[in-house]
């Protein structure tokens, strides 16, 4: 693989319908797109920061600059994403900025070798169960009637967002009305403290697979206390950033799940360690989302199909958040999406989606 040039896109996409969470309500997906231009192939990788620093420390004109002013002056004609991602360990964090070089890298790399990211990363699953991720609605009839056409759609397991004062009669409502077959689960987005363990005991009436990002992510020792006091399994998110992030967590009993989501952990090569880490200890894992668009959503997809990967995750169709994604759509069958299984992540942008993009930056790549 020879590497010739970084080009940076932006733009955005309305979403179908507001997506609230304890951060606050998204209407649309501002993107920042990396293409990878080889001497034969290109590749493509998506950034999931958000515009504001909620979620992370990182946002979408931070990480725009850090790809700009540090990591691509690091790339050579002879770069590869694993090279890339040894040369850039010395910046610290940054890693939805370090992610979305690396898969560009990545699928660029694989298309030259024709394999797909499924089968580079081990992939053994050639569809993967998909949930939904249902934010937080302005009544409970609004909420039943939301999870409702989910379910119709074919959504195999549901997640509801949660925040103080809209959680337990939320949750109550949701299992009456659907029942104890549905696989349910909450997320908090790190919205309460350890101070709140007594009310969200209360969780544990509804059978939920899992409690994700209860406490602030820097709180390991809440989680280890929480974990303690409720019976519902907590999960952590927020938390994990990289390999021994993962590992302290799980040493300390913070947590019995993991949510591992690419770009928070700077990258899919993180991820598949990650993953590794879990399946060895018997820990099960999911992919979560980040609401990205079909760029990001077919390499999580060949990340999701690792065998570690044992809960359904947050991978919906495209039609679950966009009228027309920047690729192909993914299509939600019998529950399931199928895994891209040609070469790289196996899309790329619509040509006249891309129309409505502007690239903002080109940088010719050093030779070696």
């Amino acid at each position: 693989m020879t590497l010739q040039a970084i080009e940076l896109w932006r733009g955005a996409i309305d979403l179908v319908s507001p997506f609230r969470t304890s951060f606050g309500t998204d209407t649309a997906r501002e993107l920042l797109y990396v293409h990878a231009i080889g001497d034969k192939n290109s590749g493509w990788g998506e950034c999931v920061a958000g515009v504001e620093p909620n979620y992370s420390s990182e946002y979408l004109e931070n990480c725009q600059e850090v790809v700009k002013r540090f990591l691509v002056p690091m790339l050579r004609s002879d770069s590869t994403a694993q090279s890339f991602v040894a040369s850039v360990a010395s910046i610290r964090g940054n890693y939805m900025s370090k992610a979305c070089v690396e898969v560009a890298l990545l699928d660029l790399q694989l298309r030259d070798q024709n394999t797909s990211l499924a089968k580079f990363l081990g992939a053994t699953q050639t569809k993967v169960r998909s949930g939904v991720s249902v934010g937080i609605q302005n009544t409970l009839d609004d909420l039943i009637r939301v999870v409702g056409e989910y379910i119709a759609q074919g959504y195999v397991r549901v997640k509801l967002k949660i925040e103080p004062g809209t959680d337990i009669e939320l949750v109550r409502t949701v299992r009456k009305e659907f029942g104890d077959d549905l696989l349910l689960q909450v997320d908090a987005n790190a919205a309460y403290t350890v101070a709140d363990a007594k009310h969200l005991q209360q969780l544990d009436a509804f059978n939920l697979l899992l409690i994700e990002q209860p406490l602030p992510e820097d709180d390991l020792a809440g989680h280890v206390e929480l974990s303690r006091a409720i019976k519902t399994p907590v999960c952590l998110d927020e938390s994990v950033t990289s390999l021994d992030t993962a590992r302290g967590a799980l040493d300390l009993k913070a947590c019995s799940v993991i949510n591992i989501k690419p770009g928070r952990v700077g990258g899919y090569l993180e991820a598949k360690k990650i993953h590794d880490l879990c399946l060895d200890r018997g820990v099960p894992v999911w992919c979560g989302g980040m609401l990205e668009t079909g760029i990001g959503r077919a390499a999580n997809l060949a990340l999701a199909a690792l065998p570690g990967f044992t809960l359904p995750g947050d991978i919906s169709a495209s039609a679950r958040y966009f009228a027309r994604d920047i690729t192909t759509p993914f299509v939600l069958d019998q529950g399931q999406i199928a895994v891209p299984n040609t070469v790289g992540i196996g899309v790329a942008p619509l040509p006249e989606m891309l129309a409505g993009f502007k690239k903002v930056a080109t940088f010719e790549v050093a030779k070696r």
